[in-house]
C-alpha cells in the first residue's frame, strides 16, 4: 500500500514566502496595469524604444552565441595550464556587477580608452562606444561568458564511446556529433541571453540614451525620475512584463531538449585533432577580450582605492547592508518553498523570471508612493525586489536538496518525533550547506552590483555603491569611477566567495 505523503515542516513558511513573490511580481504588475495610461496608447518614441529593445537584445544573443561556439569548442577540445582557472572565470558571468562591465569596456573603447588613444597616435579616426553599437558590444562582452559556459556543457556531455565510434567509423565529428549537439544546446542558450539582455538597465543607461538608443526600461527609469509621468511609466513597464514573460515562456519551453543518450563516464579522447595553433587563438582572443578591461580596472582603480570621499565607502556600507538583507530574505524563501509540498511552487518560484527589476521597481514605487516618500524606503524596497528577482536562481540550487533530504528522512524524523523546527535544525540546513551557500552567494552577489531598482527610489542620501559609481561616470571623474568600480568587483566577488565557503566549511560532499 503507497504511503500517503506528508511534510514534518509547517505550511505557513512557504505560504509566506509565496505570498511575497505574488505580490512583489503580479502584484506590482497589477499597480502598474492600473496606473497605465492606457488611453493614450503606446506613442511613437516608445515604439522606437520597443524596437531598439528587441533589436538589440537580438543582435547581442546572436554575437553572443555565435562568438561563444568556436570557444567552446577549443576548450572542449584542448587540454592546458590554466584551463580550469579560465572555465571558472567563465562559469561566473553573473558575478560580475553589470555597471563595472562597462566602466571597464569604457577604459578601452571609451573615449580617452586604449583604442581610441592608439587611434589617435596613428591619425585614424576614433571610435565612439555609445549608441547600438556599444550595447551590443556591452552585453557580448557580460554574455560571452555565459554562452561559452552553456555550449561547453554540451560538449562535454557527449559521452566518449561517441568519439570512440567516429573514430572507429573515420566518420567526421562535426556532422556525426557536434552539430546535433549544438541544434539542442544553442537554441536554448539563445533565449536565455536574450531574456538577459531585453531586461539590461545599466548597460542602455550609461551607453544608450537619445532618441535612437533608448531601451524600455530606460524609457520607465526616464519617465519616473524625469518626468514624473506616472502613467506613461506604467504603460511601458507593463509592455516590458509582457516582453519579459513572451521571451521566458520560449526559454522554458525549448530549454526542455532531448539529451544524448550517457555513455560509460569514460575520459573522452580526440583522434585526428588538427595542429593546435587555431583554437590557442581562438581561447587567447577570447581571454584578451575578456580579461584585459577587466585588468585595466585593477590597474586604473588601486592608486585611488585609498583616496576615496567618505561618501563612496558609506555608499559600500549600505551596498554591504542591502546584499546581505537580500542574500537573507532570498535563501529564506528558497527554503519554505523547496519544503513545500504545494505542486504550485515550481510556478511561484519561475514568475520572477518573467519580471525585471525596473517593472518590479516601478510598480514598488506605484504602491508606496501615496503613503510614504519612496526615497525613505529605498533600501528596504532594494533588498526585497533583488531577493525575489534572486529567488528562481537560488531556488533551483537549493530545492533538489531538500527535496532528497525529505524523501531519506522526513519519515524518520516523524517517527522520532522531531517537530518542524527541529527537523529543519537538525536535519534539513546540515546536509544543504553547499547549496544554501552557493544560492546565498549568488543572492549576495546580484544584489551587490544591482542598478536598477535603488536607481528609482534613492537620492543621494541612500546611493548604494553602483549607483555612486554610475553618477562619478556620469561627472566625467573616470579614475574615481575606476576605484569605486574596483571596490564593488572586490565586494560583489567576496560575497559570493564567503557564502559559498561558508557552505562548504567542514564539508565532505
Amino acid at each position: 500500500m503507497a504511503l500517503r505523503p506528508f511534510s514534518i515542516a509547517p505550511r505557513w513558511p512557504g505560504v509566506t514566502a509565496s505570498a511575497i513573490v505574488i505580490v512583489l511580481t503580479l502584484g506590482t504588475l497589477a499597480a502598474v496595469a492600473w496606473r497605465a495610461e492606457w488611453d493614450d496608447g503606446i506613442s511613437v518614441a516608445d515604439w522606437a524604444a520597443i524596437r531598439f529593445t528587441v533589436l538589440q537584445a537580438l543582435a547581442s544573443a546572436a554575437f553572443s552565441t555565435v562568438l561563444a561556439i568556436p570557444v567552446a569548442r577549443a576548450l572542449a577540445r584542448r587540454q592546458f595550464a590554466g584551463r580550469g582557472l579560465l572555465i571558472t572565470l567563465l562559469g561566473a558571468p553573473f558575478l560580475l556587477p553589470v555597471i563595472v562591465a562597462v566602466m571597464a569596456l569604457l577604459t578601452i573603447f571609451g573615449r580617452s580608452g586604449v583604442l581610441n588613444t592608439a587611434l589617435g597616435v596613428i591619425g585614424l579616426p576614433t571610435f565612439s562606444i555609445y549608441g547600438f553599437h556599444g550595447v551590443v558590444l556591452a552585453h557580448v562582452f557580460f554574455n560571452l561568458p555565459l554562452a561559452t559556459r552553456l555550449i561547453l556543457q554540451g560538449w562535454l556531455a557527449v559521452p566518449a564511446e561517441r568519439f570512440r565510434l567516429a573514430a572507429t567509423l573515420n566518420a567526421p565529428v562535426w556532422q556525426l556529433l557536434e552539430r546535433p549537439m549544438l541544434r539542442s544546446v544553442v537554441p536554448g542558450t539563445f533565449l536565455v541571453i536574450f531574456l538577459i539582455c531585453l531586461t539590461s538597465f545599466a548597460v542602455a543607461l550609461t551607453l544608450g540614451g537619445g532618441p535612437r538608443a533608448t531601451t524600455v526600461e530606460l524609457a520607465i527609469y526616464q519617465a519616473l525620475r524625469f518626468d514624473f509621468d506616472l502613467g506613461r511609466a506604467a504603460l511601458l513597464a507593463s509592455v516590458q512584463f509582457a516582453l519579459c514573460t513572451a521571451a521566458a515562456l520560449l526559454v522554458w519551453q525549448v530549454s526542455q531538449h532531448d539529451q544524448l543518450s550517457g555513455g560509460l563516464d569514460r575520459t573522452v579522447q580526440r583522434w585526428n585533432l588538427p595542429a593546435p595553433f587555431a583554437d590557442g587563438i581562438v581561447i587567447a582572443l577570447a581571454a584578451l577580450f575578456l580579461l584585459l578591461p577587466l585588468g585595466m580596472i585593477i590597474v586604473r582603480g588601486i592608486p585611488g582605492l585609498f583616496d576615496m570621499p567618505i561618501s563612496i565607502w558609506w555608499a559600500a556600507l549600505r551596498s554591504i547592508a542591502v546584499a546581505s538583507l537580500s542574500a537573507i530574505l532570498c535563501t529564506a524563501m528558497a527554503i519554505a518553498l523547496g519544503l513545500s509540498t504545494d505542486r504550485t511552487v515550481a510556478i511561484i518560484g519561475a514568475l520572477p523570471l518573467a519580471a525585471s527589476g525596473l517593472v518590479v521597481g516601478t510598480g514598488a514605487f506605484l504602491l508606496v508612493y501615496p503613503y510614504v516618500n519612496p526615497a525613505k524606503v529605498a533600501l528596504i524596497a532594494t533588498a526585497l525586489a533583488n531577493a525575489t528577482l534572486a529567488l528562481p536562481f537560488a531556488l533551483r540550487s537549493i530545492a533538489p536538496a531538500i527535496a532528497s533530504v525529505r524523501q531519506d528522512f522526513e519519515r524518520l524524523g516523524a517517527t522520532l518525533g522531531l517537530g518542524p523546527w527541529a527537523w529543519l535544525w537538525i536535519v534539513v540546513l546540515p546536509r544543504i550547506r553547499r547549496p544554501l551557500g552557493f544560492g546565498a552567494g549568488i543572492a549576495a552577489a546580484l544584489s551587490m552590483g544591482d542598478l536598477g531598482v535603488i536607481a528609482l527610489f534613492a537620492n543621494e542620501t541612500q546611493e548604494t555603491l553602483p549607483l555612486a559609481m554610475y553618477r562619478l561616470m556620469g561627472a566625467y571623474r573616470m579614475e574615481a569611477a575606476a576605484s569605486a568600480g574596483l571596490l564593488l568587483l572586490a565586494l560583489s566577488l567576496l560575497a559570493f566567495w564567503l557564502c559559498d565557503r561558508g557552505g562548504r566549511a567542514n564539508a565532505q560532499l
